[in-house]
């Protein structure tokens, strides 16, 4: 825990203004993106502290398969079901913002924006997936 995150007091319920998503995996918590690039965009994030992507090491491959699982599902509760027009990512660094790991979710992809479409580009520079 780093009580200077800002995603490790959302994952303990110390930010009283994010709101957590239904998520059946108690080591991950969801939450809506405060900027989001897209109708549905949901940020998955473990609730122990851990680096950006860059940190991920093959030992880690269980929990971005469940990351990614818990973002279908979350989609699947808001009413997404195309599951062929979602982009899933993260940032990397120097361009991700928060410094705990977290995978954006963002539907439908073929309704990202113009700067969305560039911000979440298909492992881009900036964002892989």
């Amino acid at each position: 825990y780093d009580g200077k995150c800002v995603f490790c007091r959302i994952a303990r319920r110390e930010e009283p203004g994010t709101a957590l998503l239904p998520c059946e995996d108690e080591d991950l918590v969801c939450f809506r993106d405060i900027k989001p690039g897209a109708p549905h965009h949901y940020l998955v994030v473990p609730v122990k502290h851990m680096g950006n992507c860059k940190t991920l090491k093959s030992e880690h491959i269980p929990l971005v398969k469940r990351m990614m699982e818990v973002g279908k599902a979350v989609l699947q509760k808001n009413n997404f079901s195309d599951l062929n027009d979602v982009r899933m990512g993260f940032h990397w660094p120097p361009f991700c913002s928060i410094a705990h790991l977290h995978l954006h979710v963002l539907a439908p992809a073929s309704q990202l924006g113009f700067l969305s479409r560039i911000y979440y580009r298909i492992n881009s520079y900036w964002f892989i997936t």
